[in-house]
């Protein structure tokens, strides 16, 4: 299956976060232990998705992640 780029968005009504891919294409949600490639400092980074206090990538410094590159 291919990978697909989109950007994270966080969906306030189901209080978590989604990848948008287009306009109206979105991956359905993320979970914990959710597995993806994150693109930081100019390369694509291996992580998953967790919840302590608050949403968090794994191995991943930033404070928002809102409208990071990501591919799954």
């Amino acid at each position: 299956m291919a990978q697909k780029t989109g950007a994270l968005i966080f969906d306030e009504t189901a209080d978590r976060y989604d990848i948008r891919f287009d306009l109206n294409d979105y991956y359905g949600g993320l979970h914990c232990g959710d597995c993806f490639e994150v693109f930081v400092r100019g390369k694509w980074k291996p992580t998953r998705m967790e919840y302590g206090n608050n949403w968090y990538l794994v191995g991943v410094r930033a404070s928002d992640l809102n409208g990071l590159r990501v591919r799954i």
